[in-house]
C-alpha cells in the first residue's frame, strides 16, 4: 500500500452529496442541493443544438468562444456600466467553481492568508488549503449574517492576499449593500489584495433591490475577479458552464493556470449561450420568477412552527427551527430526511467553527407541484 500524506485531511465528501445520496435513498423530496427540477428555455435548447449541427465541435479558444465574450462584455457594460475587453479581461470556466479554483490556484502561496465570510460556500477553504494558504474566517453575525467590518480591518495584515465575498450570499440568501461595499472598497484601498467576488447569484436578487457587483465600484473593480455563472442563471447546472471577468494584468495570471487545468471548455454549448444572451430578458425575468417561488414556498408554510426572514437573494431560503427541537441542524436535516421525507441543507457545516444556530437551507427552484409538497411536510412537523 502506497504511503501518503494528504493534502486535505480533514476534507470528506461534502454535505450537498451526503444530503443528496440520503434523499435518494429515502425517496425523500430533495431540496437540499441547489439545482432546479424545470428545464431550461427550449429556445437555448435549440440553439445548442444548431451549434452541434454548424460542427462547433472541436476545442474552443482557450479564453471561450469569441461570440460569448462578446456577449458578456456587453452584459457587463450594460447591467454594471463596466467596460471589459472581451479579448483580454474575460475567460469562460466550467462553471464558477473551477474559476475560484483557478483563481485562488495563480495566486495563492503556502503561507499567503485569504479571508472568507463564514458560513461560506464549501469550495472556498480547500482550494486555499490544498494551494498552501492560511483561511481567515470572519464569521457572519447571527441570524442576520451581517458583516463586522471592524473585524475584517483588523485580520488584514501583510499576508493578507486574497479576500473572497459572495453576494447574493449562499447559503443565507442574504445580499452586501452599497454601504458593505463602499466599506470594503474603503478597506482594501491602498493595499495589494485581490478580491474575488462571487456573483453567482447576480440575477436572483429580489423586492426591488439591485445587485452590487463589485464591477460598479470602480476601486474594487481594479482589484477583482468576479465570477458568475450559467447553470444558475439558464437552469442547467449540469452544464457546468461560468465565467470570469478581471482587469488584464490578473486575468493575464489567471490564463496561465486555466489553460493547464481545463484549457477550454464545452464549445457548443458556448456558442448557443453566446447567442441566447443578446436577448437580455433571458436573465431580466429571473428576479421575478423566482421571487414567486420564494413568496409560493413562504406562504405554503405560513403555519408552520418553522420562522424566517424571507431569502434576499439566491433561490434559498433559510428556516430557523428552535421552536421545534433543540438538536444539532445536522441531526435534525437528516432525521427530516429519514422520517419525514424531506433533504435540507444544515447551515452548520459552512461555518469554520461550525457554530449552530438552529437553521436549515432550502431550495425553492423547484416546480410548484414539488413546493406544495414540500409545504405540506413542513407544516406536520
Amino acid at each position: 500500500m502506497i504511503q501518503h500524506t494528504s493534502k486535505l485531511p480533514t476534507v470528506g465528501t461534502t454535505i450537498f452529496t451526503v444530503m443528496s445520496q440520503l434523499a435518494a435513498k429515502e425517496k425523500a423530496i430533495n431540496l437540499s442541493q441547489g439545482f432546479p427540477n424545470f428545464p431550461s428555455d427550449p429556445k437555448l435548447i435549440k440553439m445548442v443544438q444548431q451549434a452541434l449541427r454548424e460542427n462547433y465541435n472541436q476545442y474552443a479558444p482557450m479564453p471561450g468562444a469569441t461570440v460569448l465574450r462578446e456577449a458578456i462584455a456587453e452584459k457587463m457594460e450594460y447591467l454594471y456600466q463596466r467596460n471589459y475587453n472581451p479579448h483580454t479581461e474575460i475567460v469562460v470556466t466550467a462553471g464558477a467553481t473551477q474559476a475560484i479554483y483557478t483563481i485562488i490556484s495563480a495566486f495563492v502561496r503556502p503561507n499567503d492568508e485569504v479571508i472568507i465570510f463564514t458560513p461560506a460556500y464549501d469550495c472556498y477553504a480547500p482550494a486555499i488549503e490544498v494551494n498552501g494558504g492560511k483561511v481567515v474566517p470572519i464569521q457572519l453575525q447571527g441570524k442576520e449574517f451581517s458583516v463586522n467590518w471592524d473585524e475584517v480591518r483588523n485580520n488584514i495584515n501583510d499576508k493578507t492576499k486574497l479576500m473572497i465575498i459572495n453576494t447574493p450570499h449562499n447559503p443565507s440568501g442574504t445580499v452586501l449593500s452599497k454601504t458593505d461595499m463602499h466599506t470594503l472598497s474603503s478597506i482594501l484601498e491602498n493595499t495589494n489584495i485581490i478580491l474575488l467576488s462571487d456573483e453567482v447569484y447576480e440575477h436572483i436578487i429580489f423586492d426591488g433591490a439591485k445587485h452590487e457587483s463589485a464591477a460598479i465600484y470602480p476601486k474594487l473593480a481594479a482589484r477583482a475577479f468576479i465570477t458568475a455563472s450559467f447553470g444558475k442563471t439558464f437552469h442547467n447546472t449540469g452544464w457546468k458552464m461560468g465565467y470570469c471577468v478581471a482587469p488584464k494584468e490578473l486575468m493575464d495570471e489567471f490564463k496561465k493556470v486555466h489553460q493547464f487545468n481545463v484549457f477550454s471548455v464545452n464549445h457548443p454549448m458556448q456558442i448557443g449561450i453566446g447567442n441566447y444572451l443578446k436577448n437580455p430578458a433571458h436573465y431580466e425575468e429571473l428576479p421575478v420568477f423566482f421571487q414567486q417561488k420564494r413568496d409560493y414556498f413562504l406562504n405554503a408554510i405560513k403555519d408552520s412552527r418553522f420562522t424566517w426572514k424571507p431569502a434576499q437573494g439566491t433561490y434559498f431560503q433559510v428556516l430557523s427551527y428552535d421552536a421545534i427541537t433543540d438538536e444539532l441542524d445536522t441531526e435534525f436535516a437528516k432525521r427530516l430526511t429519514r422520517e419525514h421525507k424531506i433533504a435540507s441543507i444544515p447551515l452548520s457545516v459552512f461555518n469554520t467553527n461550525k457554530e449552530d444556530h438552529k437553521l436549515l437551507r432550502f431550495c425553492f427552484a423547484k416546480t410548484e407541484e414539488t413546493l406544495k409538497q414540500a409545504a405540506e411536510i413542513l407544516n406536520r412537523i
